[in-house]
């Protein structure tokens, strides 16, 4: 048998935030036993922690959704070096998790002080234009919205490891209508090569509240995604709103589906280019268990 935990990710409340199972000494699992595995947790992402190629790293890591194994992602990161970094630490401490990850290695700053725990991921792949600028009528339809409900800025897909489409909207009311509808929805992922989108809108306590929708692969929406917040950098930098510097964006996600989640977006650019792109949360520990491996 072999041990696991779960837990919230980018949140310090219990039962909020998003769920995430971390499956451990994972070394003996094929591919096809951890796809049984995630799809039996059936969560967004579970996340299978190895022995490290290079032993100066902390773990080599696998991510899985439900329906498929994906190179990056942002909670399962975040949790699982939470996790790791508290099995081996006590009292207050600054630590660096090294994941080596299929997208490339991931570096996460690990700090706790007093009950407060968080962590800060460093992208692997500095994000990018990738798959084309959707129809505005065709994404509206697929959103169950009016064109008029898209903008200010322009929609766009952008890949960082994942890829995802982003579908900016002028208000929190039409965020809160948003929900996948067919067959449009299926025209539009398939034009893009994606099976997710991310919506975003202005907050009001907040820079950005957003939510997103990845049917397809298994997650008909998901409380806090962090890969897709990473690559909000390349589409926020796409449409004028990222100045060279350092610009810094508290986002939340989740709250239409009652599971609120906060991630803190750190965006560097220079040259009107990216340079570094840094995701920031929370997580809280929910449980553990061993399983039979299938």
């Amino acid at each position: 048998m072999i041990a696991f935990h779960t837990l919230d990710v980018f949140t310090e409340t219990p039962f909020a935030g998003n769920p995430l199972a971390v499956v451990l000494g994972a070394d003996g699992l094929s591919a096809a036993q951890m796809q049984t595995i995630a799809r039996e947790f059936n969560l967004s992402e579970t996340i299978f922690v190895m022995a490290p190629r290079d032993p100066t790293h902390t773990a080599r890591v696998r991510i899985f959704f439900p329906t498929a194994e994906i190179p990056f992602a942002g909670h399962p990161t975040i949790g699982c070096a939470i996790l790791l970094a508290e099995e081996t630490h006590q009292g207050d401490f600054a630590t660096t998790i090294t994941l080596e990850e299929e997208a490339g290695l991931v570096p996460v700053t690990v700090t706790r002080k007093g009950d407060r725990i968080s962590a800060e991921l460093t992208a692997p792949v500095l994000p990018y234009p990738a798959g084309g600028t959707p129809d505005v009528s065709l994404l509206a339809a697929a959103l169950d919205l009016q064109p008029d409900d898209i903008g200010p800025h322009a929609p766009g897909t952008h890949e960082g490891g994942p890829r995802f489409l982003y579908a900016p909207l002028h208000s929190l009311d039409a965020l809160a209508r948003a929900r996948p509808v067919e067959p449009h929805w299926s025209r539009l992922i398939t034009a893009h090569g994606v099976d997710s989108a991310y919506l975003y809108a202005k907050g009001e306590d907040c820079d950005y509240r957003a939510r997103m929708f990845s049917p397809t692969a298994g997650i008909p929406e998901d409380p806090a995604t962090g890969s897709a917040s990473a690559i909000l950098a390349a589409q926020l930098l796409a449409n004028g709103a990222v100045p060279d510097g350092t610009t810094r964006l508290t986002l939340h996600q989740g709250v239409e589906m009652g599971r609120p989640s906060t991630l803190w977006l750190t965006i560097e650019a220079a040259g009107g280019a990216l340079t570094r792109v840094r995701i920031a949360g929370s997580a809280v520990r929910i449980g553990e268990g061993r399983l039979t491996p299938p």
